[in-house]
């Protein structure tokens, strides 16, 4: 299945044995994931106090030993305290795809527990940082209402601008883009398969207009395939969408041992201590 939003992902190779063994890097957005996006994300929502579960699907035929049942599928599902909001590592039930990637983390969130689905989700492919993602899912913690929508658009804009970033020269009111044209944020039609609680979303036409989601992608090479993608249901709060682009833009940089390979030659680096 495939969303719009293009190739594999790639993964950077280990430094050489005679060079620095981590870096500080920058910019932020081109940065990777490090090759740790599962140990990066579930090390943050331990610190919030979620509880995580292992959830396995598989096949075993009579008489068979449980060492050599087929394990079809396995995710974890990470669930906060109050039980409003979770996180699933997808990344090995063979998910969906986001511009020719797999999904590797799916956030959602509900209003209340009268109801068992998500008022909203938000998809995360590998390759994002995982301080960002790990910024999303803190700011998403700290909301006593997560589904409650605070603020508009410019909320998300004011994020990334601040740190230098373009408004969309053709549509500034919804769209903008990194210095170097590489990355962006875009509030837009979601891609076909994002799960989102309001009912407009299922009963649209064809000859209407879809709800608008937020959307940010890097593509380091026009028209070479993306580094990451992210895709926001139309109701994931606006607040909580800005969080991701502010830490997205931000200019600190961040520690990798490992550099995306389509990035690397645009990375400032400079050897950790």
């Amino acid at each position: 299945m495939e969303a719009y939003l293009h190739s594999d992902f790639p993964s950077g190779p280990p430094a050489p044995a005679n060079g620095p063994s981590a870096y500080w890097v920058g910019p932020r957005h081109l940065a990777g994931d490090d090759g740790r996006l599962y140990d990066a994300v579930a090390d943050t929502l331990a610190g919030l106090g979620w509880t995580s579960l292992t959830i396995v699907r598989g096949r075993q035929e009579p008489d068979e030993a449980s060492e050599d049942r087929q394990v079809l599928r396995s995710t974890v599902l990470h669930i906060s305290p109050d039980s409003l909001r979770w996180a699933q590592w997808v990344l090995p039930d063979e998910p969906f795809h986001l511009g020719n990637l797999p999904i590797a983390w799916q956030v959602s969130a509900r209003s209340d527990l009268s109801s068992p689905l998500a008022q909203w989700s938000a998809y995360f492919t590998p390759e994002v940082p995982g301080e960002v993602l790990g910024t999303f899912l803190t700011a998403l913690d700290a909301r006593d209402q997560p589904a409650l929508s605070l603020g508009g658009p410019e909320l998300v804009l004011d994020a990334v601008t601040v740190h230098g970033w373009l408004r969309d020269v053709d549509q500034p009111g919804t769209g903008a883009v990194d210095p170097t044209f590489s990355s962006h944020v875009r509030l837009g039609e979601v891609p076909p398969l994002i799960q989102d609680g309001d009912p407009l979303a299922l009963v649209a036409e064809a000859d209407e207009a879809a709800l608008a989601g937020w959307q940010a992608w890097a593509e380091p090479v026009f028209g070479a395939g993306y580094l990451w993608a992210v895709s926001f249901g139309a109701s994931v709060p606006h607040d909580l969408v800005a969080a991701f682009a502010g830490s997205l833009s931000s200019s600190a940089p961040v520690l990798r041992r490992v550099l995306p390979e389509s990035t690397r030659d645009r990375l400032l680096r400079a050897p950790a201590s």
